[in-house]
């Protein structure tokens, strides 16, 4: 099985719905969610948010985070996806935010190829966020693709680890 049609199963299994945050994947997460039939179930909203000027004005995204850790930075994915769990209702948001080679975040820190991720809940009045950085190989395409492929595989793994906070 996919991991798509895994995280599919997941969301569904656990009565989760989706949203996502999304910069250097620039929606890929969102529309590969989206490609799986009966998803309308799960996914709610895609947020793509590609500059600092978005991230700030979309999702409220501090410009001093920005300015003080970078786009490419777990601190800025934890905002944005706590950015999202305001502006949703979704259950569940996943955000990454990454380096690729014709991006301004890799020409910012050098780091082609880092992408990070996190992942906010909304439990029990509880809200939660996760995250983590994660180094891909490849072109830009292969690694967008790459991302879009942990974040779904990582999805069970974020919620447990948010539901034992």
């Amino acid at each position: 099985m996919h991991s798509v049609e895994q995280a599919v199963h997941f969301l569904e299994k656990y009565n989760l719905v989706l949203s996502t945050a999304e910069s250097s994947t620039a929606g890929l997460l969102a529309s590969t969610v989206a490609a799986v039939p009966g998803c309308d179930g799960v996914l709610e909203s895609g947020f793509v948010v590609y500059s600092k000027r978005a991230m700030h004005a979309c999702l409220g995204v501090d410009l001093r985070t920005i300015e003080s850790f970078g786009m490419n930075s777990e601190e800025v994915a934890r905002e944005m996806a706590l950015g999202v769990l305001v502006a949703s209702s979704a259950d569940i948001i996943l955000a990454i935010t990454g380096a690729n080679s014709a991006d301004e975040q890799a020409s910012e820190q050098s780091l082609e190829g880092t992408m990070c991720f996190a992942c906010a809940t909304r439990l029990d009045e509880h809200r939660g966020v996760t995250s983590e950085t994660v180094s891909f190989t490849g072109d830009d395409n292969d690694r967008r693709h790459a991302a879009v492929r942990h974040a779904l595989l990582q999805l069970p793994y974020y919620y447990e680890r948010l539901r034992q906070t």
